[in-house]
């Protein structure tokens, strides 16, 4: 564990500020706690991941995990819903299963449409002041993406009633 301001990726790893020698990592964890996003905005030393980061009051995300432009670096926590737990616990399903080889990532190019799209829905839904990701309105949507690229059926309940009348929760998805 090491906790640091500001870091930069290399080819062996990552560099730390104020250290000289790279960490050779496999994995790295940003725990941000609150307002992650603006401390991701200014946690890289790289100008060219800071600029990908500031391209909107909020981070342009595929499915709420990947940065088109970053695919290789996921973030897990983001977004907001009614229940935070659940969703981060699906984005996690959801990465595991991309890591496992179980589906492929669209093009950039269809990644960065999918997000437009997905920005201008929640502009709509929630008008222009939308500034932060949240989820709450489209849990249920959200999900059926994930399965979909799971190769999961997105219809979780037993039955055609079941599916209209009741609701969704952490359970459907076990």
């Amino acid at each position: 564990m090491k906790k640091a301001e500001r870091f930069s990726f290399c080819s062996e790893g990552i560099l730390i500020e104020g250290e000289t020698e790279p960490l050779k990592i496999d994995l790295l964890v940003l725990a941000t706690g609150f307002k992650g996003v603006h401390k991701l905005k200014t946690t890289f030393t790289s100008a060219t991941f800071r600029d990908l980061m500031d391209k909107d009051t909020r981070l342009p995300l595929y499915r709420e995990c990947i940065h088109p432009r970053i695919p290789q670096l996921a973030f897990i926590g983001v977004s907001e819903s009614i229940a935070n737990l659940f969703t981060s616990e699906m984005t996690c399903r959801w990465l595991a299963e991309l890591l496992d080889g179980t589906f492929k990532l669209p093009s950039i190019t269809e990644m960065e449409e999918d997000v437009c799209q997905w920005n201008n829905y929640m502009k709509q839904s929630l008008g222009e002041s939308y500034s932060r990701s949240c989820l709450g309105a489209v849990q249920i949507w959200y999900n059926d993406q994930l399965c979909k690229d799971m190769g999961w059926k997105p219809h979780r309940k037993k039955g055609p009633f079941r599916e209209l009348f009741e609701p969704y929760g952490p359970m459907d998805y076990s």
